[in-house]
């Protein structure tokens, strides 16, 4: 027995064992919240597994049917035109909602006076309910003649637009919304990591007669490149989960022109019924956001930095 007592406390029960007595109290205080987590979202996302897989009737699974759901939905049309608009939907937001907040960030770090009446503008908008928002910009999207925008552009001698109707414009405008409300908190953060850059570096950028734009290149871009990867990875995960701007703005149309893949698994569930195909494309989308999510761990690794290195070379190219 004593020969066997160190290969037991060796053992992973028994270290468990020690640690849930070590931290029992700490496990309490974690229990409600784990059974919340459990029951709304591990539970949820079981079921959906379960129904992909599955011949459903109304929301249960009646028998196994093999990938029958899957294949249904990959020879869907609409199926092929939500994945294609998705990645409009990223292509879109890159160029208007990520080079934005950008900008904006390094607008306002150069700000002097009233910096905080220039934050609170830039944030409000995250303040305001989504879908308040989407029903806004939705007015102001009217393709009415009288509409606001379309009265603004008529006194300026401009033809009046079809805007949401027309399906060329449809998931620009939408990436727009999108945009205005979610860009605040975005150069919140860029200013944060703004502020961190060490004003000595500047400094000595402008001693060796540096301009505003070879600062920006060769001292800030490369101190926030890590947060713009971050930001970057974080936004195409983001977009990838569209749904209710669509939804409210345009129903998917015109003619499936703004449908997303989020949008199309609730379709299939609410207004067609087939539950097995809704679950199916909300497989599909939860493994490219895994996927997605691991690339973004991948990249938000600490490696060797690399900053002091690029600005040496570039003072020895100034000093020159």
């Amino acid at each position: 027995m004593k020969n066997n007592l160190p290969e037991e406390r060796s053992s992973l029960s028994y270290k468990a064992k020690r640690l849930f007595k070590r931290n029992w109290s700490g496990w309490l205080l974690m229990l409600p919240g784990l059974l919340l987590f459990v029951f709304f979202v591990w539970a949820p996302l079981a079921q959906n597994v379960i129904l992909s897989f599955s011949e459903t009737n109304g929301f249960e699974a009646a028998g196994f049917n093999n990938f029958e759901n899957y294949i249904r939905v990959f020879e869907d049309p609409m199926f092929t035109k939500a994945l294609a608009n998705t990645f409009k939907y990223i292509f879109w937001s890159i160029i208007i909602g990520f080079l934005v907040p950008v900008f904006l960030g390094l607008l306002l770090s150069e700000v002097v006076h009233f910096k905080s009446f220039f934050r609170l503008g830039i944030y409000f908008p995250a303040i305001v309910s989504g879908i308040a928002v989407v029903i806004m910009w939705s007015y102001l999207f009217d393709p009415n003649p009288g509409a606001v925008l379309n009265q603004i552009l008529s006194a300026m001698g401009i033809p009046a637009s079809q805007f949401l109707s027309n399906p060329k414009l449809t998931i620009p405008l939408i990436v727009v919304t999108m945009t205005w409300r979610g860009a605040g908190g975005t150069v919140l953060v860029y200013l944060s990591a703004l502020q961190n850059i060490d004003n000595s570096q500047y400094e000595a950028a402008r001693m060796d007669g540096a301009g505003v734009c070879s600062r920006i290149w060769h001292v800030t871009l490369p101190h926030i490149k890590p947060t713009i990867r971050m930001l970057f990875i974080l936004q195409i995960i983001s977009v990838f989960q569209v749904f209710y701007e669509p939804l409210v703005m345009t129903s998917g149309g015109p003619d499936g022109a703004s449908v997303s893949l989020l949008l199309l698994s609730y379709q299939y569930a609410f207004q067609s019924f087939d539950a097995g195909a809704s679950a199916a494309v909300g497989v599909i989308l939860a493994l490219i956001i895994i996927a997605l999510t691991v690339v973004y761990l991948r990249l938000s690794t600490p490696k060797k930095d690399k900053i002091s290195r690029r600005w040496k070379k570039y003072a020895e190219k100034t000093s020159k």
